[in-house]
């Protein structure tokens, strides 16, 4: 039996990795934030989110058939440029709004070209 999408069943286990340690350590999204105390509560909340939906797109990513994880790329894709919307515009620093796109849009480059090698 060969493994088809090799890169994309990949990048959905990172993905799992990231979500286990949102869920961990949901504090690590209000830090990166440089979030105020009043605010690192919804951070937290929103970081156990994050690590639930990833967990979940992750499990179809690695372990579902073709057709599941080309849907599973799709919707981390475009999990990460909503994570990407949602933190710019609640970043109240320039250089942390900018970390927050390269983080985000970075891993959105690396599912899409991981998808695009898989489907060549």
């Amino acid at each position: 039996m060969t493994i088809t999408y090799p890169a994309s069943r990949a990048m959905s286990a990172a993905s799992a990795v990231y979500g286990v340690y949102a869920l961990l350590r949901p504090a690590h999204l209000a830090n990166a934030m440089k979030a105020d105390a009043d605010r690192r509560d919804s951070y937290d909340t929103l970081a156990k989110a994050y690590g639930v939906r990833d967990l979940a797109i992750s499990a179809v990513g690695v372990f579902g058939p073709a057709r599941a994880v080309r849907w599973a790329m799709a919707a981390r894709i475009a999990g990460d440029l909503a994570d990407c919307a949602t933190l710019v515009a609640r970043a109240d620093e320039g250089v942390v709004r900018g970390k927050v796109m390269g983080v985000t849009l970075g891993w959105a480059a690396l599912n899409a070209a991981a998808l695009r090698w898989d489907e060549r």
